[in-house]
């Protein structure tokens, strides 16, 4: 059984190019069902900046380390990652969280 501790919960922040809004939200759209269903994934949830349509952020949580990077070497994230270049303005960000609330 996973500690709560161990626990990898981060904010992944994806900024569009001018005029690439739709394709990329629909890319990260289309991540949301394959991921939930992986074992080790608690949490996957898109939003949207208000002030800033195109900026995107997804929370992630997984049960550890090992299901996180497992995520990355799935093909629907390598499918994702191979148009992510031509989408963003900048690398995806990925911002690492302590959650310190239950």
């Amino acid at each position: 059984m996973t500690h709560s501790a161990e626990k990898v919960i981060s904010l992944a922040i994806l900024t569009a190019e001018p005029g690439k809004r739709d394709a990329l939200r629909d890319g990260l759209l289309a991540l949301i069902e394959p991921t939930r269903n992986e074992p080790g994934c608690l949490d996957y949830v898109l939003f949207e900046m208000q002030e800033e349509p195109g900026t995107f952020y997804m929370r992630e949580a997984f049960t550890d380390r090992a299901a996180l990077d497992a995520h990355f070497q799935t093909p629907h994230f390598q499918a994702f990652a191979a148009t992510a270049d031509d989408l963003l303005t900048r690398p995806l960000q990925l911002v690492f969280l302590n959650q310190i609330s239950g």
